[in-house]
């Protein structure tokens, strides 16, 4: 939502004021204000972050229209949708502390894997002093998942020295302890960041602990050159109490699996949990040339021990992801009314590592002895785009275009007959136009392409037609296409004479046309595809501040879903029941919500 005005002094009585600036959001890949940003973007209000209890990333985005935050057991596990991307889960094959479809950044650094999956551990929502969300697609400028963009910033909007000391303490065996402390360092700064929580969780089997720092360093090495380093490193151990069916969770929503089938032990007898060790160090270099030209650049390295009981087995995962990106920034001033705002960039992304399997004890239930399986698994995210914005007075026009290549390739050590690759390749359009019919207020509409590829373990092979794994990933799936039709406005008024001083609003409208949805079957055992399927719905944002420090916030999202092609070939479960199909075309599509809102009244 739009908040504050052009910076303007105004006489009242004997006081000086000055409103605030207009907002200006970075998550576009060049600094806009927003009021000239022709897509759905949120930025976060101070005030929702200050009243957040930083527990996890769906405190802070539970206001953001068109956004479902939730988190699914009282723990770890956090779900984040933006108009539906983000919805698919993997059934038994649970991804827990995971993300897909959006695409999430700390300090300019990319958490998604090149493949579109985010785990949360290194996202630092305790002492984030600002988040930025893109709503709309997002794919002709970030690529890969890019169904939304959540982009997050730890840098202390405050310069001065202090040290901040914090804790909580709740129900269900919530603790935590925070340290947050910053000084100037010459034309810079330089902060660190401490968080522990911990939680016996609201599900039972939910419990986890949670330690994490983050060290940033902002250099000024010039007027025109600003080089920024950040080191972030975090341990997070969480048991997984399962899914539910709708009769289990209506007998009792907290309990975990527990009385699975017979080939399925418990979740809660097999300790399924995930002891996540990682760390990274990333550099953000922005220098302008003068003249309008201006270059920026991130390069990032990080490394992830990973280890999991599931699914009757103990895995140890061990990795590398490192990447970066470059972008070109020309604004050529025609005349006082008149510019043109030319973006071309490219981004690499690569990960890279060794998993092993091996049996889990029957009695202890930890890693044992016997290696079942020995492979490693890469994957490689290359993007090349181009955007230019034409600007006259209150009118802007944007068109961007995107090309992707995802590969993927798999070495199985112990079975080298499976081993393969395969590579994904797409071209993403986008094209907006935005008209301001106000100092802080606009309508816009865009149009865009979308591209999600398979995430890594939704390529395993088919679990029925294709036991015997004559490659190691599923051939039958293709790329997520979408294709999204947007209608929107944002704006914001202010007066202090009236009963209602500001007022913020941010509403769209939306159609969302889906190619190859991916569908988990057998609890997730393997994955499939939905021919297609249509999103329809609408999102409203609004901010209001009354006398005296009252303040409303809220939000509401209806969404009408619908799988236009879906056909189940019922011999990939069955080998039995080859040549039978069933249509599920009609039927809303899986895990998305017709309609969700959130309200706040805050006093201060």
């Amino acid at each position: 939502m739009l908040c504050g005005a052009q910076n303007r002094p105004s006489k009242s009585s004997d006081t000086l004021r000055f409103d605030k600036d207009t907002i200006t959001v970075t998550a576009t890949r060049a600094p806009e204000f927003l009021a000239e940003v022709p897509l759905a973007i949120t930025v976060v209000q101070p005030k929702v972050m200050q009243s957040a209890r930083g527990f996890a990333l769906d405190d802070i985005l539970t206001l953001v229209p068109g956004v479902l935050a939730q988190s699914r057991s009282g723990g770890s596990d956090v779900r984040i949708q933006v108009r539906g991307f983000g919805a698919r889960g993997a059934g038994e094959r649970s991804n827990a502390g995971t993300s897909r479809g959006v695409r999430y950044y700390q300090d300019g650094i990319p958490e998604t894997e090149p493949d579109g999956r985010t785990s949360f551990d290194l996202l630092d929502v305790t002492h984030a002093s600002r988040v930025e969300v893109i709503r709309s697609n997002a794919s002709a400028l970030w690529g890969n998942a890019s169904g939304g963009i959540v982009s997050i910033t730890t840098v202390p909007t405050d310069k001065q020295p202090f040290v901040q000391i914090g804790g909580g303490a709740g129900s269900y065996g919530y603790n935590k302890q925070t340290l947050l402390a910053n000084t100037p360092l010459g034309n810079g700064q330089v902060y660190l960041s401490l968080v522990r929580q911990a939680t016996d969780g609201w599900r039972a089997h939910s419990s986890g602990e949670l330690l994490q720092g983050n060290l940033g360093l902002i250099s000024h090495l010039a007027d025109r050159t600003t080089l920024n380093t950040f080191v972030v490193a975090a341990h997070n151990e969480y048991r997984i109490p399962g899914a539910l069916t709708i009769e289990q969770f209506r007998s009792n929503p907290q309990r975990a699996q527990d009385d699975l089938a017979v080939y399925d032990p418990t979740y809660v007898q097999r300790d399924e949990h995930r002891n996540n060790l990682l760390g990274r160090i990333g550099t953000t270099l922005d220098h302008s040339f003068g003249g309008g030209h201006s270059l920026s650049a991130t390069a990032f390295l990080q490394t992830k021990y990973l280890q999991r009981s599931e699914r009757n087995t103990w895995r140890d995962f061990t990795r590398y992801h490192v990447g970066g990106n470059a972008v070109y920034r020309n604004v050529l001033t025609i005349d006082s009314v008149t510019l043109n705002r030319v973006l071309v960039g490219g981004d690499v992304q690569m990960q890279d590592g060794a998993i092993l399997f091996y049996n889990l004890d029957t009695i202890t239930f930890k890693r044992g002895s016997t290696l079942v399986d020995n492979r490693r698994e890469g994957a490689v995210n290359t993007g090349l785009f181009v955007e230019n914005e034409f600007r006259h007075r209150d009118l802007s026009i944007t068109a961007a275009l995107r090309y992707d290549n995802i590969g993927y390739s798999v070495e199985n050590y112990l079975n080298p007959v499976v081993d393969t690759q395969r590579t994904f390749e797409r071209l993403t359009p986008k094209v907006g136009i935005m008209m301001r019919f106000a100092p802080m207020a606009n309508v816009y509409a865009n149009y865009g392409g979308g591209v999600e590829v398979p995430a890594g373990n939704e390529t395993n092979p088919v679990a029925v037609r294709g036991e015997d794994k004559l490659t190691a990933i599923n051939p039958l799936l293709e790329p997520i296409v979408s294709t999204t039709y947007e209608l929107g406005s944002k704006g914001a008024t202010h007066n202090d004479d009236s009963w209602i001083e500001s007022l913020q609003y941010d509403a769209a409208v939306f159609l969302i046309t889906v190619t190859n949805d991916i569908i988990p079957y057998r609890n997730g055992r393997f994955f499939q595809t939905a021919g297609k399927s249509t999103r329809i719905g609408g999102e409203l944002g609004l901010g209001v501040s009354f006398p005296h420090g009252l303040s409303l916030l809220a939000s509401v999202t209806a969404m009408s879903t619908e799988y236009n092609d879906y056909t189940i070939d019922s011999s990939f479960i069955d080998t039995a029941k080859a040549g039978r199909t069933t249509s599920y075309a009609g039927n809303n599509i899986a895990g998305i919500p017709a309609m969700f809102s959130s309200v706040r009244l805050r006093y201060d």
